[in-house]
This record gives C-alpha cells, structure tokens and sequence, in this order.
C-alpha cells in the first residue's frame, strides 16, 4: 500500500476518536471565547477534524506529484471524505451548530454520488472527483472545523463565520452534485 492510500485509511482510523471526543461527556471544562463556550473536548476533536482533513489534501497531493494515483485511491479518498464529513455534521447537529435540513441535504447527495460511483464501478469506470466536488469538500472542511470550533476566534467580533461557510458549502454541494449526474448521466442510462 502507497503513503496516499496509507493516509486516507489513518482518515478513517481518527472518525472514531473524533466521534468519542464530541460524544463523551468530558470534565475538562470550557473556555470563555467571547460570545460563546468552547468545551475541551470540542477544541481537541476540531484539531483530530483538521488533521484528518489535511490528510486529505497530502494524500492527493503526493498521489499527483509521485503517479501514484490507484483505483483504490479514488475509491477510498472520497469514501473516507464522506465518512469523516458525515460523522461531524451529525454530531454538529446534536449539539445544535448545524440545522438538521442543511445535513440531509448535503449527506442525501453523497448518498447519491456514491450510488452513481458504485454503478459507474459496476461498469468498470472509476470516477474521481471532480474540480466542483473538491470544492465542495474544502467548504465543507472549512465551516465543520469553524463550528466544531464554536466560531473560533470570530466569536469574539460576534461574526458567524461557520455558519455562512456551512450555507456556502451547501450550495457547492448542491451544484456539485448536479454536476456529477450530468457528465455522468450516460454511465445510469446505459448501465446494464
């Protein structure tokens, strides 16, 4: 196994870290961080976030730089992207940082996506994200690690960062997902 693909399952290996840390009820206390309370426990499960989320961004970098790029690399890299993203939104929902609507949507599109790739699988293309889904992710990446943050350091000019990132990655996420089933649209028609 290459250094990507070994980076992508460590992504996979901190999800269960991550979730314990924001599930767990800790007694390490909070931190008064303007209008709002950071828990210990929120700070050291954002840092687990970001650095899987960077893992993400080294994996494929060095998977493009050295041709390293594999099937089970495409295959995984985005699997365990929807596996850490999922998690986090679910958890940011139940501490009341994210609306349960704007989960849905953004998880029900990568249910649809994945569906698209099994069958594209099933037909022997492999599908690798595109410009759009990337973009997406970064957004995603971005507005979970502000609200796991409690809006960190914009909370202290009351400024909710997070938020309207979460509602910009929702719109990526929308338009990615439009964008996957129409250049892919062929491979659902045409699957056997």
């Amino acid at each position: 196994m290459n250094l990507p693909n070994k980076l992508t399952f460590s992504r996979i290996l901190m999800i269960p870290l991550f979730i314990i840390l924001m599930s767990v009820p800790f007694p390490w206390g909070s931190w008064d961080i303007g209008n709002a309370e950071l828990p210990v426990a929120h700070f050291a499960a954002a840092l687990i976030f970001i650095i899987a989320a960077c893992t993400d961004w080294v994996d494929g970098y060095y998977a493009r730089k050295y041709n390293l790029v594999t099937n089970l690399g495409k295959f995984m890299d985005p699997l365990a992207d929807k596996l850490l993203v999922s998690a986090a939104l679910i958890l940011l929902i139940e501490i009341e940082l994210a609306p349960a609507w704007v989960v849905i949507i953004i998880i029900s599109r990568e249910f649809a996506v994945t569906g698209l790739r099994l069958v594209a699988a099933g037909e022997g293309t492999v599908m690798a994200a595109g410009s759009m889904g990337k973009l997406k992710t970064a957004t995603q990446m971005i507005a979970i690690a502000a609200l796991l943050l409690h809006n960190f350091p914009f909370s202290y000019m009351n400024f909710p960062f997070g938020t309207i990132m979460l509602y910009l990655s929702l719109v990526f996420t929308i338009i990615s997902g439009v964008d996957y089933f129409v250049k892919n649209w062929s491979i659902m028609r045409d699957s056997k």
